[in-house]
Order: structure tokens, then C-alpha cells, then sequence
């Protein structure tokens, strides 16, 4: 592709949703300005806190391996943005984003990035002939842009903790009934949501008139025969969720490949140096902790995470795990690495490429390296592992 048709993404990343009005509509409008693409593929939406890109990768394999012609839409993006945006596992070429954003340019006024996004993959999927596409909500669920979408066949709520509590509410009852409100009547409203949020859940189905399947109710659509390949004790509650949903649409044959997904920036293992570096894009205590009971011990920590992040609570979990660590920036609104390492014991280095030197200089030959904290920084970090 040459340099002049190179798709603007400084344009595309700078239209923010600061200042735009949350919600569908405007997702609505984009969509009608494209006829609809929207139309013409059966979507299945995840919802949830955590585990949603993980439940994606193992739908995308699942429905592949069963042979249905494959959309997905997941975000964010580790490396590329077209990661976001792929047919039968492939990424979207670049120069269909490039057009897409021309476009945009001249026709989609003040559109949020994310609304864009889930405009460009309908287009795409629908040009393409996707039958199903796996649809990731940004966030929430009744509150979310992936609301606008028709012709929903299933939703699939992973699970609920407190996340984005400033845009979706203070407490899991609040989030959970935003969540749920992805719910369609008639729709298969699938969960492995536990506790007051499944009470919360349930409520909201009744309500909305759509059948809600959980492990509680339907043990048996919820059955895995073996663990994921996806690591981490968490991973099974989200393969349960994707074959579950797989059996539900009727492509139950394809719970073998979901199985067998993988999913960068999840537990991804690498080998540097004679170490073992793990990188997790875990960004919220929910998720911090379910990594820490994946990964008990580790040598040395590589953390950094964002300002608008409940910081002291995702990091927590992770202290345990490592008696050294090291704290980067994983951006411009990161928290600031040396006030980390000023209360918690460590080095600060607020260059991730620096800090990740000196992170596996502190990992012993044969011990490990864990990386969490954000899963920009799990982009950078593996960028620079593939590249060295």
C-alpha cells in the first residue's frame, strides 16, 4: 500500500467520545448513512466487566470450526487497528480503513472512534458475507454503541464487577442492570455472572421478555469437555460461556476449536533472555485478581495502568505475586510510575521500552516476568518482544 493511501489514523484516534453523548444513537445514525449494513449478518453481543475478548476469540474459533462465514469486532486493539476488525480470523485491510475514514470525513459530522469502528466492521461484514459476527460492547450494555446493532441473535454477558464506575454506576447492582440491558425480548440472554448481578440479571431478562440461560439453570449447555487452551483458571468460566452460546445457536459442533483459540495479551507466554515474560492486559481489580490466581508467583512485576483506573485496587492482587517490581507508563494518562514505586517498593522507568530492559535484567535466567496493569502496555511490551 502506498504511503498516499495510508489510512489517517491520527484523525480517527483523536474522535474521542469526550463531550459526545453516550448511548446507541448515534451508532444508529452512522449505520442508516450506510443502508444499514447491519442488516444483511446475524450478531452475537458480549457484554461483561472481564473476559469479553477472550469469550470473542473462542466464538470466532468456535463458529469458524463450524463452518459459518466469521466476522468479529473487539476492542481495543494491542498492536494494529485492524486487529479490531476481522473476517474468518483474518484482519481487515488497511486500505479499507483508509476509505472507510475518507468517508467519515465528509459524512460522519462529530461520530465518536468507537462508533466509527463498529460502523466500518457492519460495512465491512456485510460486504463480505458474514453470516454471524461476534459484536465486543465497549462499554456497558444498553449503554453501549453495539445496541444499535439488528438482528442480535444472542447476547452473552461474562461477568460483572465494578469497572467505568463513573459512566455506568457506583455499585455491581447499577452496572449489572446496564449491562444487562443489552437484553432483547426473545433473544437468548446467556451468563456466568454469579451473586447479586445474576439476581440483577434475571430480573432484567423477566422484564425485557428475553430467556436467560446460566450455568444454574441449563447445566448441561454450559458443560466444557476439557480446559481451554487459554490459560488461567478464569478461562473456563468463559469457555463455558462461548460453548454454551455456540450449542444455542446451533453450532454446538464447533466447541472443539473454541477450545483451541488463542488470543494475544491473555496469559500470552513468551521467551526473552532466557526468561519467561507473561503478558496480560488484566486493568481492573477483577481481572488483576483473577490473573494473581492464575500466576501465584512470579520473579519480578512489570506494571502500569491508567489514571481513570481504580490503580491501588487492581495493583493489590498483584503485589503478592512479586517481591520486585518495576512501574512504567503505558501513555500520556497513565498514573505516574515513580509515585507507584514510591509506595510500593520498586523502580520506576516511565519509558515501557526502558522498563522493560530493566525488568527482565531483575528476572533471574529461568524465572518469569509478569506484565499487567493495561492492555495498551501489553501491546507495547509484546511489540517489543516480537521485535527483538
Amino acid at each position: 500500500m502506498s504511503a498516499a493511501s495510508a489510512p489517517d489514523y491520527e484523525w480517527l484516534f483523536t474522535r474521542t467520545r469526550a463531550g459526545r453523548e453516550r448511548g446507541p444513537g448515534a451508532a444508529w445514525g452512522l449505520l442508516s448513512a450506510l443502508g444499514r449494513p447491519d442488516g444483511a449478518f446475524r450478531s452475537v453481543r458480549v457484554v461483561g466487566t472481564n473476559g469479553k475478548g477472550s469469550t470473542c476469540a473462542m466464538l470466532e474459533a468456535g463458529l469458524i470450526g463450524a463452518g459459518v462465514r466469521t466476522g468479529r469486532f473487539t476492542s481495543p486493539h494491542l498492536n494494529d487497528f485492524e486487529e479490531r476488525i476481522r473476517v474468518d480470523g483474518v484482519n481487515l485491510n488497511p486500505a479499507r480503513t483508509a476509505a472507510f475514514i475518507d468517508w467519515a470525513r465528509a459524512h460522519a459530522g462529530n461520530a465518536a472512534f468507537f462508533d466509527l469502528s463498529l460502523a466500518l466492521a457492519a460495512q465491512v461484514f456485510a460486504q463480505d458475507g458474514v453470516q454471524v459476527a461476534v459484536m465486543e460492547a465497549g462499554v456497558g450494555g444498553a449503554s453501549d454503541a453495539t445496541h444499535a446493532l439488528r438482528r442480535v441473535a444472542a447476547v452473552a454477558l461474562t461477568n460483572v464487577a465494578l469497572d467505568h464506575v463513573g459512566v455506568l454506576g457506583a455499585s455491581v447492582a447499577q452496572i449489572a442492570r446496564d449491562k444487562a440491558g443489552a437484553a432483547q425480548p426473545g433473544v437468548p440472554l446467556l451468563t456466568t455472572a454469579t451473586g447479586e448481578a445474576r439476581t440483577v440479571i434475571a430480573e432484567v431478562a423477566r422484564a425485557v421478555g428475553a430467556p436467560l440461560l446460566t450455568p444454574q439453570t441449563h447445566p448441561a449447555l454450559f458443560r466444557v469437555p476439557r480446559a481451554p487452551r487459554l490459560e488461567g483458571p478464569h478461562q473456563e468460566q468463559n469457555a463455558a460461556l462461548a460453548a454454551a452460546t455456540l450449542r444455542t445457536l446451533g453450532f454446538g459442533t464447533g466447541v472443539e476449536a473454541a477450545l483451541n483459540a488463542s488470543h494475544p495479551g491473555r496469559l500470552e507466554r513468551f521467551e526473552a533472555q532466557g526468561r519467561t515474560v507473561l503478558v496480560d492486559g488484566a486493568h481492573n481489580p477483577h481481572a488483576a485478581l483473577a490473573l494473581a490466581l492464575a500466576v501465584p508467583r512470579a520473579d519480578v512485576l512489570l506494571f502500569g495502568n491508567l489514571m481513570r483506573k481504580d490503580t491501588a485496587a487492581t495493583l493489590i492482587p498483584l503485589l503478592a505475586v512479586a517481591s520486585a517490581r518495576v512501574f512504567t507508563a503505558p501513555g500520556d494518562l497513565a498514573t505516574p510510575p515513580a509515585e507507584l514505586a514510591a509506595q510500593h517498593g520498586g523502580e520506576a522507568h516511565p519509558d515501557p521500552e526502558v522498563a522493560l530492559a530493566r525488568a527482565l535484567a531483575l528476572t533471574p535466567p529461568g524465572g518469569t516476568l509478569l506484565v499487567a496493569g493495561s492492555l495498551y502496555l501489553a501491546g507495547q511490551v509484546r511489540a517489543l518482544l516480537r521485535r527483538s
